[in-house]
């Protein structure tokens, strides 16, 4: 940057000077401030922003809601829209549409994609993205997040945030920690094993922050050791900022801090929307009462509380200044280019699975069919609900249009069933006579070549919506009956299922095809169209288990204790058996495995192998599979590599994700397939020592095409003497 001589970056305050080691900056910066100013840039001066510190030129950090895309403006001081009409986005596909993918790659575009968009919209800190585990499939928020298994969460967070911040944008993970249900999150303490938290809980947060870098964290509303996450010892100064060294901004959820003292005491930084519920109601201008504004002035000039505490903070929020808003080498930032919106296509192609294809029932080929499409979800634009990850796509195009496009003018819709509008405090009723709508819908599907039945979850408030969760297992507005219905008139009946939750399927034995869909941004309606038709091989695998009844999963087997919790404490008694390694625990087949997905081709594992057969810790297991394409089409596979361990002196997983690598392998083609596996990651934690362990065993390798389909196994021996590893 070309300055005046007069200004030269050696006559300037160090805080100021570009070329000045960000440490000394940061130093430099807090030795000048006030008493008064420091308090101040600890917490919310607006609902999405915090005021920085004029006199000395360090400006407001700005925050917006995400993952899913840049939100719509709110109004200063509540939670109206803005109604700008310049803050339209790109909307990409939800994190469990990402996690399906299995393609890191594609994370990254993403994260590049929401991070672009953030700086062109001036925003400092993006809040997301969420990586709290799949635990039950009630939870209103799971569609935020990645899935159930925290290898892959691991895996797909980390180019996300890369490439988020390479924008000079900072990542705020969220939710820190155990934030697995929305029934009661305010208020619920979760009681989880050491064991359980350390190798299932926390590892993508781990990742983020230890090979990631991220610069900001969001602390969740519920307890954990009767204690509330946003301030909690444990978590945030223990765990966070001791052991994994994090040097960032821990930030309150709206609404999610409690008391001066532990915020101030227990790691907390920044203190975002207190008295809110986050979402619709919030204590008008109360920014000076917040717990770290006034009352943690009282604190520190009493004496009670040393005003290095408050340094810390000062030190963690300026920091983040200088790797945002005081950068003057980030870039400019741009929105909805061509490439973000070819990112949001391509996510979603890659992220729709293929549950079931009788007799190749799909694709569909377009030609003179007559296509009924029914329902909703084939019209209902689904970016709009759900919560904080509401958006204000400049496009979004329906699965209707979509369809409409490629298969031309045989297709004709009916609405089938129908909800009512979003709201974040009630289930609205739907305007519509449910009974007519299913009639007309009959009618069509008994005059059809085809019917695409497109239902699922939206959402509305006890659906896939943040405040709440799920009333029931159950499809809403009447769906497994309409369902029954048409089926019995047409039974050439594809179901497309779009949520970011399992879901009960009554009618799956009398349906041919079954797709989950997820939802898909702006550009979901041309990649449903395009892997219905065939003009897109699907290759997304599920990231999460989908049960045949509720009760198959952990957290509903032990009654309210286990969820949503009884006396205000909820139970994790399933410790670390959670989706696939509860099934596998208890040889509960599920409807869909994790990891499930078909393809419009078939593919073939050959020669599995590892580079040799004993390791030791520190080292690389290095494999190679080969995957022949012995069908017709081209097509993608997401490899799976499992282990297993044969004698561990605490109970094991029948098997845990370690790697995945995928690929596009051409009809005919052969090809290897190479990954890698650390031997440290074979470690378990021992809650007793406090430590992770690696036994002297010998370990069993799976490649598998899901985690109910094993393909090849091959043995490896890990020789060592010295137990407890870091």
């Amino acid at each position: 940057m070309c300055m005046p001589v007069a200004y030269a970056s050696a006559q300037l305050p160090v805080y100021l000077d570009d070329s000045a080691p960000i440490e000394e900056r940061v130093e430099d910066a807090v030795g000048r401030m006030t008493l008064d100013e420091k308090i101040a840039i600890c917490h919310a001066q607006s609902k999405f922003s915090t005021p920085g510190c004029p006199r000395l030129g360090i400006p407001e950090l700005w925050f917006s809601d995400g993952p899913h895309g840049v939100r719509m403006e709110f109004t200063w001081d509540d939670w109206l829209h803005a109604g700008w009409t310049n803050d339209s986005c790109t909307a990409l596909p939800a994190l469990t549409c990402l996690a399906s993918t299995f393609n890191p790659a594609l994370a990254e575009r993403y994260g590049k994609t929401v991070g672009e968009e953030a700086r062109f919209r001036k925003k400092d800190v993006m809040l997301g993205p969420g990586v709290n585990i799949y635990r039950t499939p009630l939870s209103g928020r799971n569609f935020e997040y990645m899935g159930e298994d925290p290898f892959l969460a691991s895996t797909m967070v980390v180019p996300y945030v890369k490439a988020l911040q390479a924008n000079g944008v900072a990542a705020c993970l969220k939710h820190f920690a155990l934030n697995n249900q929305e029934k009661d999150r305010d208020k619920v303490n979760v009681e989880v094993d050491e064991r359980a938290l350390n190798e299932i809980y926390l590892p993508a947060f781990k990742a983020a922050v230890e090979e990631a870098g991220v610069w900001t964290i969001m602390g969740s509303y519920n307890k954990y050791k009767g204690t509330f996450c946003s301030h909690n010892d444990t978590l945030i100064n223990q765990i966070l900022k001791k052991q994994w060294s994090f040097d960032g901004a821990m930030i309150t959820d709206w609404g999610s801090a409690h008391d001066t003292r532990e915020a101030a005491l227990n790691g907390l930084d920044i203190e975002m929307g207190s008295w809110t519920n986050g979402l619709t109601w919030g204590v008008s201008s109360a920014y000076d009462n917040y717990y770290m504004a006034g009352p943690l002035k009282q604190l520190i000039k009493s004496g009670e509380i040393d005003e290095k505490v408050l340094d810390d903070k000062v030190r963690r929020i300026l920091r983040l200044n200088f790797r945002t808003n005081m950068d003057r080498r980030r870039p400019f930032g741009s929105m909805h280019t061509p490439e973000h919106v070819a990112a949001a296509l391509d996510v979603a192609r890659e992220g729709i699975v293929l549950l079931k294809n009788e007799k190749a029932f799909l694709p569909l080929t377009p030609g003179n069919l007559k296509i009924a499409v029914i329902g909703e979800n084939a019209v209902k634009k689904l970016s709009i609900g759900g919560g904080s990850s509401e958006l204000k796509p400049r496009i979004e195009m329906s699965a209707l249009q979509g369809i409409k496009e490629i298969f031309g003018d045989g297709v004709e819709f009916a609405l089938g069933y129908a909800s009512g509008e979003p709201n974040y405090s009630m289930e609205m009723p739907s305007p519509y006579d449910a009974d007519s709508l299913s009639r007309a819908a009959v009618d069509l599907a008994a005059k059809a070549d085809v019917v695409l039945f497109f239902g699922g979850l939206n959402k509305n408030y006890t659906q896939d919506c943040e405040g709440d969760d799920r009333r029931t297992y159950d499809l809403p507005f009447g769906q497994n009956e309409l369902i029954e219905r048409i089926v019995a008139v047409n039974p050439r009946t594809a179901v497309v299922i779009t949520s970011g939750n399992a879901v009960a399927m009554p009618w799956l034995g009398r349906v041919p095809a079954v797709v989950q869909s997820w939802y898909l941004g702006s550009m979901g309606g041309r990649a449903l169209a395009e892997v219905l038709s065939g003009a897109v091989n699907p290759s997304g695998k599920l990231p999460f288990t989908i049960a045949r009844k509720l009760e198959d999963y952990p957290a509903h087997q032990g009654g309210d204790r286990t969820y949503p919790g009884v006396d205000g404490t909820v139970h994790y008694d399933e410790g670390i058996f959670v989706g696939y390694r509860w099934a596998d625990k208890h040889k509960t087949k599920p409807q869909f495995a994790f990891g499930h997905g078909l393809s419009y081709t078939k593919f073939e594992y050959g020669n599995f192998a590892s580079d040799r057969k004993a390791y030791a810790p520190g080292e690389t297991i290095r494999l190679s599979l080969e995957v022949k394409n012995v069908g017709a089409v081209d097509g993608a596979e997401t490899v799976q590599f499992y282990v297993s361990q044969a004698k561990p002196k605490l109970p094991r997983p029948v098997k845990e994700l370690k790697a995945f690598a995928k690929r596009t392998v051409r009809s005919g083609e052969t090809v290897t397939y190479d990954a890698e596996i650390p031997v440290d990651a074979l470690a378990y934690y021992d809650d007793g020592l406090h430590s992770w362990v690696l036994d002297d065993d010998t370990f069993i390798i799976h490649a598998a095409a899901a985690s109910d389909d094993i393909r090849r196994t091959l043995k490896i021996k890990v020789n060592n003497k010295n137990i407890a590893i870091k």
